[in-house]
């Protein structure tokens, strides 16, 4: 979620919980989703888009030519679809849903989708407690990470490891602390922490995960957290 301030905190005060309350009382909506910025959804989807063309013309799996679609995706955190409506549709032939909200699960499959991909299974679950039951080209992660603890969240991306398919990708997409001393930051209005580039890397590492490929989103407002990809495989 872009939030654009935060009190600095350290990870463990994060309650799922309070959590689960918050988003509970979110509309399902794309507003609701983006915290109040709907007009940088467009610009969201097109930079993902592009940033995966990047990664299948760069670091292609089997099957991830220009023209072909993955054949099984992922999207955790998925809220109400969004994402997988507007750029993962464009990309995989199946998209699996991992969300713990409920009334947002119940929404994806009424999402307009712009490209051919098709909904499979829909995990009402937190990503802590996700059990996955398929194998994954791409396993899509964006503006949720950050309501796992750095414990939970290193643990969850060795399950998502053991997930891929040979040569896939798990691929983080997360807001970056500007903290002027480096530090992560928690927000207590959601119970999130948004961390440093250097706190993600060093979970990637203890996690056995290697950086294929990074960047950082282009085209957001400045009030803004800075935004960054990170397409991972096993180290």
């Amino acid at each position: 979620m872009p939030f654009t301030k935060a009190a600095i905190k350290s990870d463990s005060q994060i309650c799922q919980a309070d959590a689960l309350t918050y988003w509970n009382s979110v509309d399902a909506t794309v507003n609701g989703m983006l915290g109040g910025f709907p007009t940088i959804s467009r610009t969201d989807l097109r930079g993902s888009l592009s940033f995966l063309k990047k990664l299948c013309r760069l670091h292609p799996t089997p099957g991830s030519g220009d023209s072909a679609l993955l054949s099984r995706g992922v999207d955790c955190g998925a809220g109400i679809g969004r994402v997988t409506a507007g750029f993962l549709s464009k990309a995989c032939e199946i998209i699996d849903i991992v969300e713990p909200v409920g009334k947002f699960a119940n929404e994806v499959r009424g999402q307009t989708f712009t490209g051919e991909g098709k909904i499979g299974e829909v995990y009402v679950s937190g990503l802590q407690d996700w059990q996955p039951s398929e194998k994954y080209d791409m396993i899509w992660n964006q503006w949720c990470l950050g309501h796992l603890t750095d414990q939970e969240l290193q643990k969850y991306l060795v399950k998502c490891q053991a997930a891929l398919k040979e040569g896939g990708w798990i691929v983080v997409k997360e807001n970056m602390s500007s903290d002027a001393f480096g530090k992560d930051l928690f927000d207590e209005v959601d119970s999130s922490v948004t961390r440093t580039d250097r706190k993600f890397r060093a979970i990637f590492e203890e996690a056995e995960l290697k950086i294929v490929e990074t960047e950082l989103q282009k085209g957001f407002p400045e009030k803004l957290f800075p935004v960054r990809f990170y397409a991972l495989q096993p180290a």
